[in-house]
């Protein structure tokens, strides 16, 4: 097994985050059909009300903080995270123009070492981050510990491989195109927590208790086969780098690969495509 460099993994991420972020800001709105109702669920779960104060890790631009924000109220606070400052920057463009600026602070940063002060948030949120995390250990148990006592941890991670068809779909036909391996084990991943015995005993031992899971179906749909090769390209950091190492003439080919497969989720006659996919949500209280 291939020993992570965490520092190294942290600032390609943040590099790729930054160089993808226009692409997340423009395809928002086909984002959040699919993934609004996860983040409803994940501030039931944490039991979220009006005057709360809650921390988002992995924020991306600005969800579930928003919709957070809207529930908490100007009496309450949201603290939202991430690692890359262009899509905070988005973020903080978006809270502002809902009126939500001094609802929600923006600060950049990852959960392993952002300062966080202690017993202060009632709530925290993860919406597809915590498998992406290098050290998810130090990571939970900075998060723990910025929480008051009842305080809970609510988050959501994919299921696994073959019940994520919007992702796999992309990654199993670029792999196959270019003739490359899989991802090294270990290394940090959208499938990396899909074990709930492993994701259910990392909150256990990072000293949650109560922690419960439960299953989402989340559905994407877009206009054409075409339009969902072109939102993977324009928002997956690493298919750009794949495709950057060849020519422009094959990378085409291979995305055109993906738009082939891609027709197989399309509807009679309408050439709309659509992904049904399971989420898993999890959540435990200090």
């Amino acid at each position: 097994m291939t020993t992570l460099d965490s520092k190294q993994y942290k600032e390609t991420e943040r590099q790729g985050w930054n160089s993808v972020a226009a692409g997340w800001q423009k395809w928002w709105k086909t984002i959040e059909r699919g993934t609004d109702k996860v983040s409803r669920r994940l501030i039931e779960l944490a039991e979220i009300k009006p005057g709360s104060r809650v921390l988002d890790i992995a924020t991306g631009i600005g969800e579930p903080a928003i919709t957070a924000a809207k529930y908490v109220g100007n009496s309450g606070h949201v603290l939202a995270t991430d690692i890359s400052s262009q899509m905070l920057s988005i973020a903080k463009q978006r809270a502002i123009s809902l009126g939500l600026q001094d609802v929600i602070e923006f600060k950049e940063g990852d959960a392993e070492t952002i300062d966080l002060s202690a017993s202060t948030f009632n709530a925290a949120l993860c919406r597809f981050g915590l498998m992406l995390l290098p050290d998810l250990k130090t990571d939970l148990s900075n998060i723990y510990i910025s929480l008051i006592d009842d305080g809970r941890l609510a988050a959501a991670v994919w299921a696994s491989p073959d019940k994520v068809p919007f992702i796999t779909l992309t990654i199993n036909t670029v792999l196959k195109e270019t003739n490359s391996p899989p991802p090294p084990a270990g290394q940090p991943g959208p499938f990396t927590l899909s074990n709930e015995n492993i994701l259910k005993d990392s909150f256990i031992n990072s000293g949650f208790n109560d922690v419960t899971i439960e299953k989402m179906n989340v559905t994407f749909d877009f206009e054409s086969a075409e339009a969902y090769t072109n939102y993977v390209y324009e928002t997956a950091s690493s298919l750009q780098a794949i495709l950057a190492k060849h020519t422009h003439e094959r990378s085409r080919a291979i995305l055109k690969s993906v738009t082939e497969a891609a027709k197989k989720y399309a509807g009679n006659n309408t050439g709309k495509v659509q992904f049904e996919n399971e989420a898993i949500l999890i959540v435990g209280k200090k």
